[in-house]
């Protein structure tokens, strides 16, 4: 298995346009490793380092794990991707299954931090968190806080600002 080394700026667009439908965002903790589905990030640069900023609902897994260990990986579909991982991993808590091993998904080593990659989700960002800040939804607009966070979904976000340490496409 080879790893393609690629520019962040040359593929923020990609990135941003699979947001839409969504992309995987990975964790590690001791030997767990959980991903998730997520549709709401922002690419680009903050403190004149290349960003991934990833936003995580209090009660997820995720931000249990992200918590522990202060990294993640994002992986992005760019060649199609499986309506069952997505399902899965995308309406699923890895507290309850293994949810990379039910989706059968395959794990890469990572170069530089302690989170693999997702060899099916090819185009993965390395990222290492260098801050992170919890949402306080009262200051939302009310038509976007009753929608977001009304009664069904109540908890708010931490936004999870992760360095990008590494990028690069999984080819065969």
């Amino acid at each position: 298995m080879k790893k393609r080394t690629v520019e962040v700026t040359e593929v923020a667009n990609v990135i941003n346009e699979k947001l839409k439908k969504g992309i995987f965002l990975t964790s590690k903790s001791g030997d767990k490793v959980n991903s998730m589905v997520i549709g709401w990030g922002h690419i680009g640069r903050v403190w004149e380092r290349p960003v991934f900023i990833a936003y995580v609902r209090t009660s997820r897994y995720t931000s249990e794990l992200i918590d522990s260990n202060p990294e993640f990986t994002v992986n992005v579909p760019v060649n199609g991707f499986s309506r069952q991982a997505f399902a899965l991993c995308g309406m699923r808590s890895g507290r309850d299954i293994d949810k990379i091993s039910t989706a059968g998904l395959s794990l890469v080593e990572p170069e530089v931090i302690s989170v693999p990659a997702i060899k099916e989700f090819p185009l993965t960002l390395e990222c290492r968190v260098i801050y992170r800040q919890m949402q306080d939804a009262s200051l939302l607009p009310d038509d976007i806080r009753n929608k977001f966070y009304g009664e069904a979904c109540p908890e708010e976000h931490i936004c999870y600002y992760g360095e990008i340490v590494a990028a690069y496409m999984i080819e065969e």
